[in-house]
């Protein structure tokens, strides 16, 4: 990679960096990246994750992003991607979420996966993935891009770590044994109407199919997912925006339900 590659990255994640730091939107970072191809966004993924780790953040996972097709669809964008979880992004059913850490926050409804073993080696198969969880849970993702207006391509979500904010986890854990996954329906309801509907079959056909990509890919990565991580596996349903002071309810049959309640 020459220097202007190399400045390119650079650029990339100071733009980032900054927006997270200033809560003040960026320009798209498409024109500083695209040249060099996806590994490039990646990069600067984990420069920005690296700027938080070093103000104090742990890793406690990953999510994956652009699962439903309804999402790439809202996005512009045909594949899916992933992202680091963060300690200093989980919140519990009905912990406030203060409204100041956000910029332009929208939420999905997810199901999401706790790992009881390791996912490291190659050639993983479902079944592998399947062994590993130790049990799911509803979750909210609170999603919000640093790039101003929503205006991203694959390139920017990427960097901005997949467009990531928050999680906020259900508190009721399930084994999956019993659990039709690909068929569990899913609303999210703010203030007794619904606003988003979709089922597991939206998440590349999936949840558990969404996991076993993300175990693979991080294997290839030699950043394998690690027991008692959590994975976000994607979107059951369309992105919704949400307002300060509101509280915003999803149901997951077969998981139960969670709630998201945004601050003043």
């Amino acid at each position: 990679m020459d220097i202007h590659q190399e400045s390119g990255i650079r650029d990339a994640a100071a733009a980032i960096v900054s927006a997270f730091d200033k809560r003040v939107p960026t320009d798209p970072v498409k024109s500083l990246i695209e040249p060099l191809g996806l590994g490039a966004a990646y990069k600067v993924q984990r420069e920005v994750v690296a700027h938080l780790s070093r103000n104090g953040a742990r890793l406690t996972g990953r999510k994956i992003g652009l699962t439903a097709r309804s999402v790439q669809s809202q996005l512009g964008v045909d594949q899916p991607d992933y992202g680091a979880l963060l300690d200093t992004m989980e919140y519990a059913d009905m912990d406030e979420i203060p409204w100041n850490t956000l910029i332009q926050p929208k939420i999905e409804a997810e199901v999401a996966f706790v790992l009881e073993r390791d996912l490291d080696q190659e050639g993983l198969s479902m079944v592998d993935v399947i062994g590993a969880v130790a049990y799911a849970l509803p979750a909210i993702e609170v999603v919000d891009s640093r790039i101003r207006d929503w205006k991203i391509s694959i390139f920017d979500t990427i960097a901005d770590n997949a467009s990531s904010a928050a999680y906020v986890l259900g508190g009721e854990p399930r084994k999956i044994d019993k659990l039709d996954l690909r068929l569990c329906g899913m609303r999210i309801d703010n203030a007794g109407e619904p606003v988003s509907t979709g089922c597991g079959a939206a998440c590349l056909g999936n949840p558990l199919t969404a996991l076993t990509w993300l175990a693979r890919q991080m294997v290839r990565l030699e950043q394998p997912l690690k027991a008692g991580q959590i994975v976000l596996s994607g979107a059951l349903g369309p992105m919704v925006s949400v307002a300060r002071g509101e509280v915003y309810e999803a149901q997951v049959a077969g998981l139960g339900s969670v709630r998201a309640v945004f601050g003043r």
